[in-house]
């Protein structure tokens, strides 16, 4: 017996895809997880956006922009659907400065209250991949336009541009003062810990890329902390402590273990390469309805 998605009843599996072409300016990547017999603990690293994401049969939440990593668990037997939003798109969903929802994980309906309607919804759909279809839908009605100058500051803050924040205000000609108060409006934090966090998902996606070429990552740490924009490997090692808790080699060996068993990240990963690894880009597919 198998289940919808191929899988096996009683083990873990996990699809992330690109979002529908009507939420792609607003989402990054979205997934569906399916938990096993046991509860899974899940870590969330900081990656510039937030996540909006249900347990189906459970109310919808929204995990805020993180600054530190942090671990939700999913109970066994669990299906999980979620969207990764872009950064800069929180402020115009919420309707509320994102800043207040820095490192905060929220129950949806706090914030929309027609997402009551929703939790039955998606939780009768007759598959997860229709569940997560109408929560695709449900975001995508309820964005609102992004914020033109903090998108662009985001671009210029992509690990393969190169640069830092210095150059931003001249840049965008806007003051410093402006430009920090946008955008922690629109992503929930200032550019330069923007910067940060985009800096080490730049490394992580090295270590993916590594993990779905070889089943396990290969060590190239001083040439990826320098291809990313770190001033050597000491500096990855800081940052590496201060945004999940763990050095550089405990991060390889995590992810080793648990995306060389066929997990397919390469929706979140592809776009933090700069368009240099153009062989993975044929993986960024939507999930189906």
């Amino acid at each position: 017996m198998v289940r919808h998605d191929g899988g096996v009843p009683g083990e873990s599996s996990y699809i992330e895809r690109a979002p529908r072409p009507a939420l792609a300016a607003y989402a990054s990547s979205v997934w569906i997880q399916q938990v096993g017999d046991r509860p899974v603990a899940q870590r969330h690293v900081p990656h510039g956006g937030a996540e909006v994401r249900c347990v189906l049969g459970e109310a919808p939440r929204l995990l805020g922009p993180l600054t530190t990593a942090t671990y939700r668990e999913i109970p066994a037997g669990g299906t999980v659907v979620g969207v990764r939003l872009r950064p800069g798109v929180l402020g115009g969903l919420v309707g509320m400065p994102a800043e207040e929802l820095v490192d905060q994980d929220v129950v949806g309906t706090d914030l929309w209250p027609d997402l009551a309607r929703l939790t039955d919804v998606l939780g009768g759909a007759v598959t997860p991949r229709v569940a997560l279809g109408q929560l695709q839908s449900f975001v995508a009605r309820s964005a609102g336009e992004p914020d033109a100058l903090v998108d662009e500051a985001v671009r210029n803050l992509m690990p393969w541009q190169g640069g830092g924040t210095a150059a931003l205000p001249a840049l965008l000609s806007i003051s410093e003062r402006q430009l920090r108060r946008r955008c922690r409006a629109a992503v929930g934090v200032g550019p330069k810990e923007l910067h940060r966090i985009l800096r080490f998902q730049g490394f992580l996606a090295r270590v993916q890329a590594s993990v779905a070429e070889q089943g396990a990552a290969a060590v190239e740490l001083a040439r990826w902390s320098a291809e990313v924009g770190y001033h050597d490997q000491a500096h990855l090692s800081r940052e590496c402590r201060r945004l999940v808790g763990a050095t550089p080699g405990e991060v390889l060996a995590q992810y080793g273990a648990a995306c060389s068993c066929g997990h397919d990240h390469a929706a979140s990963y592809v776009p933090m390469l700069g368009g240099r690894d153009g062989r993975f880009g044929q993986e960024r597919r939507p999930i189906p309805a």
